[in-house]
């Protein structure tokens, strides 16, 4: 069995580590409360976490970790849904903020376990990688989102909304949440235990 197959199927440990799984639960109930509730688009978006809520358990984040994680995907999500990205100025930069930085955690540590990036934690750590990569993959992230965004906006639902100045500002948010995941790791372990490899 492979070490991310391992991961996953660890034991939970502890009130926050059961927390971070009942996330996982939050976002199934999530799909189907958007379905029966709100528009099919919506109960779309909320099932595009879904992957994206497993990854951590996956990585062997460390359950606070895993928790916020989960937490900071479906905001975004719910977010979209009730329309706060259009309602409440600012909330919009601060999702694809911390959006960013929970994705840049998992990319970094996706990256690790694959061996194209030093560990973040464990022998071998590279701080100066960690500091210096994050924001390049949080850019490449906020990049793709975009992307999804217009393409949703052109091909699903003209609700999406798409302009110039909000994707350049979405990308700057972006790349200040990744450049504050990127210190984050060179200080602090988000994994378990260190990536064995």
């Amino acid at each position: 069995m492979n070490t991310l197959a391992r991961n996953f199927l660890r034991p939970v440990h502890g009130p926050v580590a059961a927390g971070a799984d009942a996330m996982r639960i939050v976002g199934l109930v999530s799909v189907a409360v958007a379905f029966l509730l709100h528009e099919p688009t919506d109960a779309g978006i909320l099932a595009f976490t879904l992957p994206g809520l497993m990854v951590p358990r996956l990585l062997a984040m460390r359950p606070g970790a895993d928790l916020a994680f989960g937490v900071i995907l479906l905001t975004a999500a719910w977010s979209n849904v009730y329309d706060l990205y259009t309602r409440l100025p600012g909330w919009d930069l601060v999702v694809h903020a911390a959006a960013t930085a929970a994705l840049t955690v998992a990319a970094y540590l996706l990256l690790a376990h694959a061996r194209v990036v030093p560990p973040a934690a464990g022998p071998g750590r590279s701080r100066r990688a960690v500091v210096v990569l994050s924001p390049v993959i949080g850019l490449a992230i906020s990049a793709v989102w975009e992307m999804v965004e217009w393409s949703g906006r052109e091909f699903v639902t003209d609700t999406i909304f798409v302009t110039y100045t909000d994707t350049i500002g979405d990308m700057a948010a972006g790349a200040v949440g990744a450049t504050l995941a990127g210190l984050l790791m060179a200080v602090v372990r988000v994994e378990d235990r260190p990536a064995r490899h």
